[in-house]
C-alpha cells in the first residue's frame, strides 16, 4: 500500500530524479562509507557497520537529534539486507494504516518471501496502546521495523516493542564532521558543484550555526549559495545575511531540559563558575522557564551551600525576586549573579543529607510519643498528667544542652549532623 501516508522507495536500479530537491536531500549519502559522523557505531567493528554489511537483521530504534542521519540510516539499512522499503511519518498515519501496511507485508512474505522494512518516523507520536500493532508482525518477522524519534524510548515505547528492538543513540554531527561535510557539498555535483568559494572560516562559521545537524548545515548553505546571486566569492555581509541569529537547539520538556539543568547544578557544585554560567547561558537562550531556572537556583543553595554560607539562600530568593519584577533579559543578570555566587561559595550537604537521613527514620521507625518533658503543657490538667515536667530552659540553665535528652528513646543517639562544619571550595 502505498500514497500520501505511504512511501514506498524505488528499487535499487531506478535512480531517484533530484532535480530541484533541496541540497540537504540531494546531499544523501548513498552509501556507508559516505555517511558523516556516528563513529561510535559507523567503526569497523560498530554494530551500524555490521548492519550495513548485512550482519545483523533486526528491529532498530535510532534515537537521537534531527539532523544526525536517522532517515538515511535506515534507507541503507533497506539496502543492505534486500528488503523492500515503506517509510511513513506517525504523525501523519493512524493505527488503521498501520495495520494496513503490516498486511500488505505479510502478504508480500508469504507470495515471494521478500521482507519488509518499515520506517516509522517520529514513532514517539503513536501511544503504547497503538505501539501493540506492530508487535505481532515483528514477532513473526514480516518485517523489520525501524523506528526513528528525537524522544528517549525508555519513557515513549512500551517495554514490549523495545524487548523486540535494538535501541542505537545517534549523537549531534561533530564540528569537524559538518565542515567536512559543507565541503563536501560545495564541491560534490549534486550539491554545489564548485560554484561558491569559502574559506575555512565561513565554513567553520556555518558548521557552529548549524549545532551538529547536517540538515541545518547544508540549508544554511543553500541559503548562502541564493544570497550570492553572482556565485563565487562570498562576502562578510552575505554569510551575516544568511546565518542572521542562531537559533539555539533546546526542547523544554524532552532529555535536553533534564540533561541541561543537571549540568548547571553539577557545575555549581562543582564551584565550576565559567561551566554554570554556560551551562545557564544555553538554557536561557533556549527560552527556558526563568521560574524554573529561579527555583533551581535557590534548591541549590540549601542543597549544596547549606551552613556552609546561610548568605546562599537569600542571595538565591533575591535573584528570584529581582526577576520577577524586572523580567527579561534585565532579570537574567539576577539570575546569572546568583549562580556565579553560589559556584564560588563554600559548599557543604550536611542539612541535604540529614533531613533524608531523619525521613528515612520517619518511614522505618516507629512514631515513638514526645517525651514527656518536651510536650506542651497549657491546662491544669496536662501539667498532672506530667506534661512538661523535668524540662530545663536551656537560656538559663547551660547544663541542658548535654544533659537534657530531646530524641524519642528509641533513636537517642542517632546523629544526622555529622559534619557540621563548613567544607571549603576545591582550589580555596
Amino acid at each position: 500500500m502505498t500514497g500520501a501516508l505511504f512511501d514506498e522507495s524505488p528499487e535499487p536500479d531506478e535512480p531517484e530524479d533530484l532535480t530541484g530537491a533541496p541540497l540537504a536531500e540531494r546531499m544523501r549519502p548513498r552509501t556507508p562509507d559516505e555517511v558523516v559522523g556516528q563513529g561510535h557505531l559507523m567503526g569497523d567493528n560498530g554494530l551500524l557497520r555490521k548492519v550495513l554489511s548485512g550482519e545483523v537483521r533486526q528491529s532498530l530504534v535510532l534515537w537521537g537529534p534531527p539532523g544526525v542521519g536517522k532517515t538515511t540510516l535506515a534507507r541503507l539499512v533497506a539496502n543492505a539486507s534486500n528488503t523492500r522499503f515503506v517509510s511513513f511519518s506517525a504523525v501523519l498515519s493512524g493505527v488503521r494504516e498501520v495495520r494496513a501496511i503490516m498486511e500488505e507485508a505479510r502478504k508480500q512474505r508469504s507470495r515471494s518471501g521478500t521482507k519488509t522494512l518499515l520506517f516509522v518516523d517520529e514513532i514517539h507520536r503513536f501511544n503504547k496502546a497503538q505501539q501493540d500493532a506492530f508487535l505481532p508482525f515483528v514477532e513473526r518477522g514480516d518485517v523489520l521495523l525501524i523506528g526513528a524519534t528525537t524522544e528517549n524510548p525508555s519513557f515513549e515505547l512500551n517495554a514490549a516493542l523495545l524487548s523486540r528492538c535494538r535501541v542505537l543513540i545517534l549523537e549531534p554531527l561533530g564540528l569537524e564532521d559538518v565542515q567536512r561535510l559543507i565541503t563536501q557539498a560545495i564541491a560534490d555535483e549534486r550539491g554545489l558543484d564548485g560554484h561558491l568559494q569559502l574559506d575555512a572560516d565561513q565554513i567553520k562559521r556555518i558548521a557552529h550555526a548549524a549545532d551538529g545537524d547536517a540538515r541545518r548545515a547544508l540549508t544554511l548553505l543553500e541559503t548562502v549559495a541564493a544570497l550570492s546571486l553572482t556565485g563565487g566569492v562570498v562576502d562578510a555581509e552575505v554569510l551575516a545575511e544568511a546565518l542572521q541569529r542562531k537559533s539555539v537547539r533546546y526542547d523544554k520538556s524532552g532529555d535536553q531540559h533534564f540533561d541541561l539543568i543537571s549540568a548547571l547544578h553539577k557545575s555549581v557544585r562543582n564551584s565550576d563558575e565559567n561551566a554554570a554560567l554556560y551551562w545557564l547561558a544555553r538554557m536561557l537562550e533556549g527560552g527556558e522557564d526563568r521560574r524554573y531556572l529561579a527555583r533551581r537556583i535557590v534548591r541549590i543553595a540549601s542543597e549544596d551551600i547549606g551552613l556552609a554560607d546561610p548568605f546562599a539562600l537569600r542571595i538565591a530568593l533575591d535573584a528570584s525576586e529581582a526577576f520577577d519584577r524586572l523580567g527579561v533579559p534585565e532579570g537574567d543578570l539576577a539570575l546569572a549573579q546568583a549562580t556565579v555566587y553560589l559556584a564560588r561559595a563554600p559548599k557543604s550537604n550536611a542539612i541535604y543529607r540529614g533531613l533524608a537521613e531523619a525521613l528515612k527514620d520517619v518511614q522505618e521507625t516507629a512514631g515513638e510519643p514526645v517525651p514527656l518533658h518536651l510536650r506542651n503543657a497549657p491546662t491544669s490538667l496536662m501539667k498532672n498528667a506530667g506534661y512538661g515536667a523535668g524540662y530545663r530552659y536551656a537560656h538559663d540553665d547551660p547544663g541542658a544542652v548535654s544533659e537534657m535528652k530531646c530524641m524519642p528513646p528509641g533513636l537517642e543517639g542517632r546523629q544526622y549532623l555529622r559534619d557540621q562544619r563548613p567544607s571549603k571550595r576545591p582550589n580555596s
